[in-house]
């Protein structure tokens, strides 16, 4: 697995793109679609705000090239993004005998999809799915700190050959054992992290504690519900993630929470604001309680801070609701 071709030439595919190169001497091309800000920026300049490409990486505009040349497809775009993106993939090369490798975490909104299970519609076999998540910030791991991530899949080998192939002193990975719950998990911390920049910006952060409690156990409980081990929610695709999206001053999803209640509006991509919505869905469609995951999309979605004069207040009342709720066992 030497060809790797990086689809997506944002914050976490740039970052790949330099990971698989420079530390594992890959031969990677670097995709992004012509006239994109993000594709742009490396063309003119090989480099963004985050990492400098080596001069090895092939950066490239042609799909079709930078898939028939693959061997192994990593995919690291919007979620949400990620349906239509794969029909253009599959117009554009036979992918018959590629890997195909997600580094993205989010739920398909209109459907409540997980986003292997996009692939498997798209005819791609889940046999050739894997899926790359857990901690870790750009800015970390280019300062040479390292971290742990898990690789997951359907197909045991796979895993354990794409985590063999990729670890390095700078990442070390584990094998998922519950795709599900590895892809929900990850997915489902992002929503964690906007409520934890809730709780900052509010002045409230102590709250963060229980919120990290009771956020792994809402999770856990929609995990059991599609079917997935609920001790997944207590691994690294989501405990695991806390520190980074709930405590970092680089977390996307953390800095849009904060910023909300402040009445200020965050510019970059935080794919929790439409996994809280997804989740939400899930939830009612499913019968599981989410009181954190509804109280995030309250937010976002109906009581906005940047219309409201007074984010803490409003910040404040979302959290009354939550404490007004009746008495619960925890487990």
């Amino acid at each position: 697995m030497n060809k790797i071709s990086v689809l997506g030439c944002g914050r976490w595919g740039s970052f790949i793109a330099w990971y698989l190169a420079t530390k594992k001497g890959k031969e990677v091309y670097s995709w992004g679609p012509e006239g994109d800000y993000s594709y742009e920026v490396l063309k003119n300049t090989g480099k963004n705000e985050y990492v400098t490409l080596d001069k090895s990486i092939v950066l490239t505009c042609d799909l079709a090239k930078a898939v028939s040349r693959a061997e192994v497809i990593i995919i690291s775009i919007s979620s949400q993004g990620l349906r239509g993106f794969i029909r253009k993939i599959l117009a554009a090369a036979d992918v018959s005998d590629k890997i195909f490798v997600l580094c993205m975490k989010g739920i398909e909104v209109e459907t409540g999809e997980r986003l292997s299970e996009i692939l498997i519609e798209a005819g791609i076999s889940k046999e050739k799915i894997a899926v790359w998540v857990g901690p870790g910030h750009i800015q970390d791991f280019t300062a040479g700190i390292p971290n742990c991530m898990v690789i997951d899949s359907h197909n045991v080998q796979l895993k354990k050959a794409l985590a063999d192939d990729f670890k390095s002193d700078l990442i070390r990975f584990y094998y998922g054992n519950d795709i599900i719950g590895t892809e929900i998990g990850a997915a489902a911390k992002n929503v964690m992290g906007i409520a934890a920049g809730v709780l900052d910006g509010g002045g409230v952060s102590t709250l963060k504690g229980p919120l990290m409690s009771r956020g792994a156990r809402e999770v856990a409980r929609l995990i059991k519900a599609l079917g997935g081990n609920e001790l997944s929610a207590y691994g690294l695709a989501h405990l695991g993630d806390y520190e980074t999206t709930l405590f970092s001053h680089h977390s996307h999803n953390r800095m849009y929470g904060e910023m909300l209640v402040k009445g200020q509006k965050f510019e970059k991509l935080a794919e929790g604001v439409m996994t809280a919505a997804a989740m939400k869905k899930l939830g009612e469609k499913l019968g599981v309680e989410l009181p954190i995951t509804d109280a995030v999309y309250d937010i976002c979605f109906t009581d906005s801070p940047l219309s409201n004069a007074d984010g803490k207040n409003l910040c404040m009342d979302v959290i009354m609701r939550l404490f007004s709720r009746d008495t619960k066992f925890e487990f």
